[in-house]
């Protein structure tokens, strides 16, 4: 088990430097009117676990967080997330772990 809670934790980080660093290069492109890293890669990093990485992203660099429509999704991963760690933990007795 503690093998695989650093594998996770292991992903969640290299993710979220990679979603930092892609809202970085997003923000520098828009910037200078290049061409765009598209929403649905950002998506894709922040569900396999670089959502902590894109939330930071968003504010150090005031890039995303007012698109209503990105934030719409952003927060679904978000929740996605919250239900698998409360579910893998067993932290919510409602959610029952044997289905």
């Amino acid at each position: 088990m503690v093998i695989q809670v650093a594998a996770v934790v292991a992903t969640y980080v290299l993710m979220s430097a990679l979603a930092f660093a892609l809202f970085w290069m997003d923000k520098r492109r828009a910037s200078r009117g290049q061409w765009r890293i598209p929403e649905r890669t950002l998506h894709v990093v922040e569900i396999l676990g670089g959502w902590p990485g894109a939330w930071t992203a968003q504010r150090v660099f005031r890039h995303k967080w007012r698109k209503t429509r990105y934030m719409v999704v952003f927060w679904a991963i978000v929740g996605a997330h919250l239900l698998a760690w409360a579910w893998w933990t067993g932290a919510v007795g409602w959610f029952n772990r044997s289905i």
